[in-house]
């Protein structure tokens, strides 16, 4: 089955930086494109960013847009989010995601707290 594990969340800084992790297993990774949305305190998840399988293709949400980088490694099977600059506002759970054969599977999130 499909598995994704989130990892790398943490407490940082306002102005700091953090590298999130997913690692999938249960797919043939290299045709999929993956997604990190994210999710704050009494608020819907929302997208964050996205990258194409090709590896040549990106898109953010315009509040993280010029911080943080999407990439993937297709030999680990693993996507990477890194955040700078880091504000108060991106305070959330992180989560992985693949749309895949008609479902959407997701991670269990991983934290990730801002202080100012």
């Amino acid at each position: 089955q499909v598995q994704l594990v989130e990892s790398g969340g943490g407490l940082v800084q306002a102005g700091g930086s953090l590298r999130l992790s997913c690692a999938a297993s249960g797919l043939t990774f290299t045709t999929r494109d993956m997604d990190w949305y994210r999710q704050a305190p009494g608020k819907e998840r929302e997208f964050v960013a996205a990258q194409r399988r090709s590896g040549d293709s990106t898109y953010y949400a315009d509040s993280v847009k010029g911080r943080f980088t999407i990439s993937r490694d297709n030999a680990k099977n693993t996507v990477y989010l890194q955040m700078n600059s880091l504000k108060p506002e991106d305070t959330a759970i992180y989560f992985c995601h693949v749309p895949f054969r008609g479902y959407d599977y997701w991670g269990q999130g991983t934290q990730v707290t801002v202080s100012s």
